[in-house]
């Protein structure tokens, strides 16, 4: 029988935090696909992306400690790491959260029916959900389509399911920690995986297609990380995966690059290589839904779809695949499910993004090479963290800030962070973008506490070839 419903939520991450006590009077139904341990409820944060790869850095980054501690006079030494403790910490504390969220669901409370299997689209607003009780056919007056994006695995020959790579999905749920691993890739998954295997005792290899890694970053930030990634791990650039095959227990990599055929031999294999967003999960197209050359479904600023009455949000439509982008733009869809006399739009100006690897780095903005292609007229500055108190303290070489901004305003257009706590550093930065604030008024029109880390934004703002400018009050 055909079930219709005030409002249709399909996927449980930031799609499921639309649905609030204001939603009380309405008929909502929740899709969920399937029920392998690959789809818990909750999404991609929660349960295989940000949320469990961030515990396991910060485990990953207490590890490499004793690396640190010569150069300051501090003996300390790693005896040893209990894999499954550190596996079991993080998944101990997530499997829970999303095993609540699903049973708060399912108890049928502020009048919404949870679905677990896949749905797809069959009409406009209208969707076949595939359960294991069979199929169920639902319609509805309003549709939210958030349901995400997956790894997508190259088509190189050996590379399927029988060869047992991993991806960001499975590896952080090993048995056991490989002696080898490689990682195809040279994005932020890659680079923050790397650091978490290697970090652990794992012989680490990064074979990358490109000449840089991170290569979307700002050009010097991505040629910083590239030089220290290769100190900690075994750097292939300018490589690409011919063919893979399994030898016994060995999984055998061969590789072409610019000096001719190489092979690689490992334990494990993690395939990091990118993402795609879910549209043909859903068969987005058969609802009527216009999609971009690379299968993200099309929104306007109010995150609607081609189809009226049908939204888009996350990674199946937006070009940031990113939580706090998830979770502005549900926010987007609830006011304007709650309001549609008064819709607001997204606010994408400035997305600020983070690599938790070592460094870290972080950014908003434009970079250089972005302010060049534009024809923006700017003005950049870098100070590296030896040239402060604090920089000292940590004996740092190596990490920078980097600023960029109108010479005619004075605000910035674009900052770039390597090094230490720089997902932190970098938040007074998307603040002053966000609201206008020009780089020299703040800069001087506040204390900033010496000795501390973001000494370095401040000099960095000083260093800012501009004008001098009023300061406001």
């Amino acid at each position: 029988m055909d079930r219709h419903f005030d409002l249709v939520v399909i996927g449980s991450g930031s799609g499921n935090s639309i649905v609030d006590e204001r939603f009380a009077d309405r008929s909502v139904a929740i899709v969920e696909k399937g029920v392998s341990p690959l789809d818990s409820f909750g999404g991609t944060c929660l349960n295989v992306g940000c949320i469990p790869t961030k515990m396991f850095v910060h485990t990953a980054d207490t590890a490499r400690a004793p690396e640190h501690g010569a150069e300051l006079g501090v003996d300390l030494a790693l005896r040893g790491v209990d894999w499954p403790a550190v596996r079991d910490r993080v998944f101990g504390r997530i499997d829970p959260i999303a095993a609540d969220g699903e049973r708060y669901r399912a108890s049928g409370r502020d009048n919404v029916t949870l679905y677990r299997g896949t749905a797809r689209f069959t009409g406009e607003r209208r969707l076949t959900v595939e359960t294991a009780d069979g199929p169920v056919t639902i319609t509805a007056d309003q549709v939210v389509v958030a349901v995400g994006s997956r790894p997508v695995v190259p088509d190189v020959p050996g590379l399927d399911e029988e060869l047992g790579h991993h991806t960001s999905d499975t590896v952080m749920r090993m048995e056991r920690l490989p002696r080898r691993m490689a990682v195809l890739g040279s994005g932020f998954v890659a680079a923050e995986l790397a650091h978490v295997f290697s970090s652990l005792g794992v012989e680490t290899t990064v074979v990358a297609r490109g000449g840089v890694l991170l290569r979307h970053e700002d050009a010097d930030v991505a040629d910083r990380f590239t030089e220290l990634a290769r100190r900690q791990w075994d750097v292939r650039l300018n490589r690409k995966l011919a063919r893979a095959r399994r030898e016994g227990d060995t999984l055998v990599l061969d590789l072409e690059g610019p000096d001719g055929a190489e092979t690689l031999e490992v334990d494990e294999l993690l395939v990091a290589t990118g993402r795609r967003p879910n549209s043909d999960l859903v068969d987005a197209a058969a609802g009527g839904l216009a999609l971009h050359p690379d299968g993200r479904i099309v929104v306007d600023a109010r995150q609607a779809t081609s189809v009226p009455g049908v939204w888009a949000l996350g990674d199946v439509s937006s070009p940031w695949q990113l939580k706090h982008v998830a979770n502005h733009e549900a926010r987007t869809v609830r006011h304007n499910l709650l309001h549609p006399d008064a819709p607001r739009a997204s606010d994408h100006r400035y997305v600020p993004h983070a690599v938790f690897s070592s460094p870290k780095i972080a950014s908003v903005g434009l970079t250089e090479r972005e302010a060049r292609a534009a024809g923006r007229p700017y003005v950049t500055s870098t100070r590296e963290y030896s040239g402060m108190a604090y920089g000292w303290a940590m004996e740092d070489t190596t990490s920078f800030a980097k600023l960029l901004a109108d010479p005619a305003t004075g605000e910035l257009i674009g900052a770039h962070i390597i090094g230490p706590e720089a997902p932190t550093l970098i938040q007074p930065l998307v603040q002053a973008m966000s609201f206008g604030l020009p780089a020299r008024a703040m800069a001087t029109g506040q204390y900033w506490i010496h000795p501390a880390m973001p000494e370095v934004i401040e000099n960095a703002l000083l260093d800012l070839a501009l004008d001098d400018q009023e300061i406001p009050g």
